[in-house]
């Protein structure tokens, strides 16, 4: 999963980035893409691991795109550099400003920066479907592929994202290829200064974040920043003289599974215990192609045991002597924790 940090210049997206991410790479406007990858915190990996002692224990994984600020400072257009930059992302984290800042000549405007970035993907996505709208009618084009435009269109210019379109009504595999920006999952991110790190978003910004169908959170990267330098003892009574109950990786990491509709199923032994990300509806036998090629090919049956059953009985052999192991064919649709063995034959 490639999640690209976007915003506009000053809004500490770098440092956001830094904190996430580990790395120590140079604040300030403009610059290069950078990519860090982290892992994704699962207690569950955390107790598999403690139960089978692996040689190795492999967390999910999640990649973070710092995508260049536009220069300057203020609400200006996005080049069209950065704009393909942000159409190359799975998902959108947009970092605001909700602090005082030297190197800007106007006052910190969460709401104002939502409004303006959300103007911005409106723009790009109007100009792509209008072309690809006009070519389709000369080119005689399917008629579920027009329907699907001029569906589309008539949401953009009523100034609603994509996004807010239900699946039911849009078949978006006609859309792949196209960058659409407001079709892009997307997580706002109210970067704040350290006195209000644990303060609740504002209702009007609350409300606007779920009128464009996307998900919202507080942090503060300075604060982040330092309990990423601690250690981890120390960094629970950290959170809690701050008021917070666990880190923005934590809470990021949730909200952004929830948002991209993610889960996690999980394979276990003496060699490796490890996480593996797949969307929510995934059949068993798609969900072993994660694992490698050859098990999708030659898929048998899923022997499955969901983690809370494996937690109930001890181990896997408990959990089948007691009927609780499932063997599940190809069409099975993989829940969060289960813990699976791909039987196959290549």
């Amino acid at each position: 999963m490639k999640i690209g940090l976007v915003g506009f210049a000053g809004s500490g997206k770098t440092t956001v980035f830094n904190t996430m991410t580990g790395l120590d790479v140079p604040v300030g406007y403009g610059g290069e893409l950078r990519i860090g990858t982290v892992r994704v915190p699962d207690q569950r990996i955390d107790q598999l691991s403690s139960i089978f002692s692996p040689k190795k224990t492999t967390y999910a994984e999640m990649s973070f795109c710092d995508v260049p600020g536009e220069h300057g400072g203020g609400r200006t257009g996005l080049s069209p550099k950065g704009l393909q930059q942000i159409r190359e992302q799975e998902a959108l984290c947009l970092v605001l400003r909700d602090f005082p800042s030297s190197t800007s000549d106007r006052d910190a405007d969460p709401l104002g920066d939502l409004e303006a970035f959300h103007t911005e993907c409106i723009l790009a996505d109007l100009g792509i479907v209008e072309k690809r709208l006009e070519r389709a009618k000369k080119e005689r084009a399917e008629p579920r592929e027009i329907e699907a435009f001029e569906r589309m269109l008539v949401t953009l210019e009523e100034i609603q994202p994509i996004r807010s379109i239900p699946e039911a009504e849009l078949d978006r595999e006609l859309l792949s290829g196209y960058g659409l920006l407001s079709d892009r999952p997307l997580l706002v991110a109210v970067n704040r200064d350290e006195d209000r790190a644990s303060d609740p978003l504002p209702p009007e910004l609350e409300v606007r974040i779920e009128e464009l169908g996307a998900a919202g959170l507080a942090l503060s990267a300075s604060v982040e920043a330092a309990i990423s330098e601690m250690d981890p003892d120390d960094q629970t009574a950290f959170l809690e003289d701050m008021g917070l109950t666990e880190s923005a990786l934590d809470r990021f990491v949730r909200t952004a599974y929830g948002l991209l509709d993610l889960i996690a199923f999980f394979t276990v032994g003496e060699d490796e215990v490890r996480a593996w990300t797949i969307r929510r509806g995934t059949a068993a036998r798609q969900a072993a192609g994660r694992i490698h090629s050859d098990l999708e090919r030659g898929f048998i049956r899923a022997e499955v045991t969901p983690y809370e059953t494996f937690m109930e009985f001890g181990s896997e052999a408990a959990a089948r002597d007691a009927g609780k192991l499932q063997v599940e064919g190809k069409d099975y649709v993989v829940q969060d924790g289960d813990i699976m063995h791909i039987r196959f034959n290549v």
